[in-house]
């Protein structure tokens, strides 16, 4: 599945015109969360906000959009509210504001700028006003303008400080505004190997919430299209890769060579502050691991930090996509664990039922 962002970059370099749905707000019970996304062309779509009827008449409108033109606002901004009820054919109940937003060829920029964002692991706001035509602005996460030459539009710093998610918002002038926050594809993953099963795994990562830095000395081994979140570094020298991780990131090592696998191990265990370290193979070549580095040094608390063999349990298939859908659910697993255990730190959104119904 391509992503939103990556169907923009994409669609743009084609100079296709297309429109973007944002799930601007929700109530109640719905099958995405505010700051979901959609792209829609003339005759393609890309990305999802939840599917079913739901999605049937976001086409509907996104198309009818595209017919009309770029020439007027109701062309290139729309708010609709949109009940999951017994008359759309969900179940679900609740209610969804979607924001809607014709993307031309010419605003290019903004999605290189996101694009650099999510590539260097940062949030950023997307303030798309809804009242006029006039461009969208970008926000650093404290809520001042990326560009320090914009004029005040009026929206104070304390409102994306205090949103914390996507949502609907009115300026100081009163003007309707979307405040989509972006939040860039993380934590890091670092995945050495660009055999089948890195490939496998990459393709699954690259339609989930993290960055990967890909790593391999075979630079033909490396698609040529990959997703924004997505780094490749062919070198001579994977070992010097280990240093260049982030703190805390998540590390899996499948090369083309035991050999390399041990020395890329024994450097990854070195290192006092990774998050995971997965390696692939069999507990016999685990406990052949242990040894072998326990002669080297490394004590008894830093291999029990090493994964072998991955996957979650129950997925037993030695096929690469099995191998990756069981990778990829056990990433997901301790990042839904540290996700828990840090949510405490960031209070729920304010609603903003001030806009309810003015669509």
């Amino acid at each position: 599945m391509t992503t939103w962002l990556a169907a923009l970059r994409e669609l743009q370099d084609a100079a296709t015109p297309a429109v973007l749905v944002t799930v601007a707000e929700i109530q109640g019970s719905t099958p995405r969360e505010a700051g979901a996304r959609m792209v829609y062309t003339a005759d393609k779509q890309y990305d999802t906000i939840g599917g079913g009827h739901l999605e049937w008449r976001a086409a509907q409108i996104a198309r009818a959009m595209l017919e009309d033109g770029a020439g007027q606002l109701p062309g290139q901004r729309r708010l609709e509210r949109i009940a999951l009820g017994p008359s759309l054919g969900q179940c679900c109940g609740g209610v969804v504001f979607l924001a809607f937003e014709r993307v031309e060829p010419s605003g290019v920029g903004v999605w290189k700028e996101l694009e650099t964002h999510w590539r260097n692991g940062t949030d950023i706001w997307r303030a798309l006003p809804l009242d006029n035509a006039d461009p969208v602005q970008l926000y650093e996460t404290d809520g001042e303008a990326c560009d320090l030459n914009a004029p005040d539009h009026g929206l104070h710093a304390t409102l994306f400080r205090d949103a914390h998610k996507t949502c609907l918002a009115r300026d100081a002038h009163g003007r309707r505004w979307l405040l989509d926050l972006c939040r860039a594809h993380r934590p890091q993953v670092v995945l050495f190997g660009a055999g089948h099963v890195g490939a496998a795994i990459v393709k699954v990562l690259s339609n989930l919430p993290c960055r990967v830095l890909w790593v391999d000395e075979r630079e033909d081994m490396f698609p040529e299209q990959l997703a924004p979140q997505i780094t490749v570094e062919a070198t001579d020298v994977p070992n010097a890769a280990v240093d260049m991780a982030e703190p805390g990131a998540y590390y899996l090592v499948m090369t083309h060579s035991h050999a390399l696998d041990q020395q890329l191990t024994e450097r990854i265990l070195k290192r006092d502050d990774i998050g995971w370290f997965g390696l692939i193979g069999s507990y016999t070549k685990r406990k052949q691991f242990e040894h072998r580095l326990a002669e080297r040094g490394i004590t008894q608390e830093q291999l029990n930090r090493m994964t072998c063999p991955i996957g979650i349990p129950g997925i037993y298939g030695k096929e690469p996509a099995s191998i990756a859908i069981a990778v990829a659910a056990q990433l997901m697993q301790l990042w839904e664990l540290r996700f828990t255990q840090s949510r405490h730190k960031f209070p729920p959104a304010m609603a903003t039922h001030a806009l309810d119904g003015r669509g």
